[in-house]
């Protein structure tokens, strides 16, 4: 694709279409390197990117960062070689190393992009960052809670970018929602729900025995934190982001229930956190039932608004005509034999409103190239966008911290001194 035709405007220009440009500004200080008048400043300039683990997901940010007119990659990196020749396939002309300190000693390469085993995150992270490159390091942030910590202290220490991969604050779809719970249009938050359900078994074909943890190294407690980390960190930050509060406390249980396997990661987990205020938020994941797929909802008094479709459910939702409600409550199964003071007890069933779109096209994009837009772009400003790195933190720190409630079976609280 030639970046050419990619117009630079095109972020921004979808928050206007929803009504958002001026409003999200303020709301969301971050998207500031997202404006038409950011990129006009620099047109003319480039962020020269090297990428350390060209696996899927490297693969996947390779071709955004084609996409991307700012974006110059010069160096790729993988231990793995078929990896690093699949990444070679969208930049043949950047640099290969098979050792990660050597790309950070390319004094050609700008900021680097760490798609790594999640036990890489944090040494690579530090590496990069006092060897003066920007990063932007995939989700979740690091292996455990006081990583984390000591990556935040970096950044603010060298004052070099860092990104995690938590996308969604770079959604416009999410930008949308979020804006309107935020600013109390549909009542206080009272609950959030998130859940991501699959069937399959997590596992990559391994072309010899050897390789066993190299390439499935998400099921081994030694490189991955399981679930909650690979998917929980995404879904945990709407809590935060709604309420604008951080978890006090947070109870979980989590198995290894279907997949006995000699994984050993859960492959079921369940977590409750509770707000200051009393809401809770849930997650739950099962990866061997993926009926009801993926879900991320804001419980408002006044509406449900459902993030993943973009659609928001009134709890009173707009008068329609006779013969639609005729209709509907034919379908709903009001019209019964039943005596009209028949049993005393009833199912309540759940509201079947279609809701009402937030978002047109709610599914064109998951904010994995606007976020890296942005990171090219703040590169190229070098400054860290304010309240981002928080944001980032507190997504990686609460998702560790509940699968500690599993590991050690009661409940959690953070330890005063991982605050920021």
């Amino acid at each position: 694709m030639d970046k050419k035709n990619i117009d630079r405007r095109s972020f921004f220009g979808k928050l206007g279409e929803i009504g958002l440009a001026s409003a999200a500004l303020s709301a969301f200080p971050w998207i500031e390197a997202c404006t038409p008048r950011q990129a006009d400043e620099q047109k003319n300039e480039y962020a020269r990117i090297g990428v350390i683990g060209t696996g899927s997901r490297g693969c996947i940010h390779l071709m955004f960062l084609q996409q991307i007119p700012c974006a110059r990659v010069v160096a790729l990196c993988d231990n793995y070689e078929p990896n690093l020749l699949n990444g070679a396939s969208y930049f043949p002309e950047a640099a290969r190393y098979s050792d990660y300190r050597e790309l950070l000693g390319n004094k050609e390469v700008d900021a680097v992009v760490i798609a790594t085993p999640l036990d890489c995150h944090y040494q690579m992270t530090m590496d990069a960052l006092d060897a003066g490159k920007h990063v932007f390091c995939e989700k979740a942030m690091a292996y455990d809670i006081a990583q984390c910590h000591r990556m935040y202290l970096k950044q603010k220490e060298t004052g070099k970018l860092l990104f995690v991969g938590q996308q969604r604050l770079f959604d416009p779809k999410y930008l949308k929602a979020m804006s309107s719970v935020i600013a109390g249009d549909y009542g206080p938050v009272v609950a959030v729900r998130n859940y991501w359900y699959r069937n399959n078994d997590w596992r990559r074909s391994v072309p010899s025995p050897d390789l066993e943890r190299h390439i499935n190294w998400r099921l081994y407690r030694e490189y991955s934190r399981g679930l909650m980390t690979e998917l929980a960190c995404h879904q945990l930050q709407n809590g935060m982001w709604a309420t604008g509060m951080l978890p006090e406390k947070v109870i979980g249980t989590g198995e290894t229930m279907y997949w006995k396997d000699g994984r050993e990661v859960y492959d079921s987990v369940h977590a409750i956190y509770t707000f200051p205020n009393g809401v809770h938020m849930t997650f739950d994941s099962v990866i061997s039932n993926a009926h009801y797929g993926m879900g991320e909802q804001i419980l408002c008094k006044d509406a449900t608004v459902d993030l993943i479709t973009s659609r928001l459910y009134y709890e009173k939702p707009q008068r329609r005509s006779s013969i639609e409600s005729l209709i509907s409550d034919i379908e709903k199964g009001i019209f019964t034999n039943s005596a009209f003071a028949g049993t005393s007890w009833a199912p309540e069933t759940a509201s079947r409103d279609t809701g009402i779109a937030i978002v047109a096209n709610a599914y064109e994009s998951d904010g994995t190239r606007e976020i890296m837009d942005a990171f090219c772009r703040m590169v190229i400003k070098g400054e860290m966008p304010d309240k981002l790195l928080d944001q980032f933190y507190y997504a990686t720190v609460f998702s560790l911290l509940g699968d500690e409630a599993m590991l050690q079976n009661k409940e959690m609280r953070l330890d005063p001194e991982w605050y920021v």
